[in-house]
């Protein structure tokens, strides 16, 4: 990534109103009596309100404790977390429940995190407006619309051991955006469904995100469904080595594009250049540049930069 490039990022930090999370160096470790495991390490990182994008990685990478700061889940042992322009770690317990039931909605793949097993999906949605000060009609009215829009209000007087899975994924989104959240965080949203799920419900996160403007973030093992996203965030060893970001002729015409279409590359891949100007390889561009020793060679060619071996 060029040196304008990483100031124009710097500068999308500091004055960007677009701007809907901002993390800064961040750090998380793990303590045990026996073991201290670094899960972050000092990742930096700006998303922008209204991005639709994917968070993959290897198990262990970071990509779920990264979703789950972002999410108030947990605390960074270090560095700071903006979102929509406060530091998370200012908030006050009190604050940062508020803040994971109105700013945040979760959809997790596990569908007993997302749904009360013996509440219909109509019930489910309303009980997630309980302290919204909404009016019973209100509930009603707004649940209704919301199983309407993620295609299952059929299903509004069946409970969860009456609907497939990717049914229950499907209450579950309304769930999640039942207090008009700024941010969906979705975990494996489409790890637990067969394929032709998988695609329906990966439709259904991009009509969202076109429709409501809403952040979408998702972390997933689903290469098809990262690259149906705007924008790929790849993390490897706690922090982010590469992004891919979709080309525009393909963003504005995405709804015409064929399963065949999606193989082709649709998606520029950038390498990411921390505040330290170091740059993260991936092991496919190691084993393609025959590099396997922990010593590189940088020149200069042409204004380009060359790493040999």
């Amino acid at each position: 990534m060029s040196e304008e490039r990483i100031e124009a990022e710097n500068e999308i930090k500091s004055e960007d109103n677009d701007v809907l999370i901002e993390c800064d160096g961040l750090v998380k470790i793990f303590k045990t009596t026996e073991i201290e495991v670094m899960a972050l390490q000092g990742l930096d990182m700006v998303i922008k309100k209204g991005e639709f994008l994917t968070v993959i990685g290897k198990s262990g990478s970071g990509k779920s404790t990264l979703m789950n700061i972002i999410g108030g889940l947990e605390k960074p042992s270090a560095g700071r977390i903006i979102v929509d322009g406060r530091n998370l770690s200012d908030y006050t317990e009190k604050e940062m429940v508020e803040y994971r039931g109105k700013t945040v909605g979760f959809v997790w793949q596990n569908s007993n995190r997302n749904l009360y097993p013996y509440l219909t999906a109509l019930e489910n949605v309303e009980a997630a407006m309980c302290f919204s000060g909404r009016k019973k009609s209100e509930k009603k009215e707004r649940a209704m619309e919301l199983l309407s829009l993620t295609g299952i209000d059929h299903k509004k007087d069946s409970i969860p051991a009456q609907m497939s899975g990717g049914e229950q994924q499907r209450v579950a989104i309304a769930v999640a955006l039942a207090n008009d959240p700024k941010l969906l965080l979705a975990d494996e949203p489409t790890g637990a469904v067969d394929s032709k799920t998988s695609d329906m419900l990966q439709d259904l996160f991009r009509k969202l995100n076109r429709m409501l403007g809403i952040t979408i973030i998702i972390v997933t093992h689903d290469m098809k469904l990262a690259d149906k996203t705007d924008r790929v965030i790849m993390i490897s060893d706690g922090k982010i080595s590469t992004e891919k970001i979709m080309k525009e002729k393909y963003r504005q015409e995405f709804d015409k594009l064929s399963d065949d279409d999606l193989n082709f590359n649709i998606h520029e891949e950038y390498s990411v250049m921390d505040k330290a100007h170091r740059v993260q390889l991936s092991e496919d561009i190691l084993k393609e540049a025959g590099i396997d020793g922990n010593k590189v060679r940088i020149t200069v060619e042409d204004g380009k930069v060359v790493i040999t071996h």
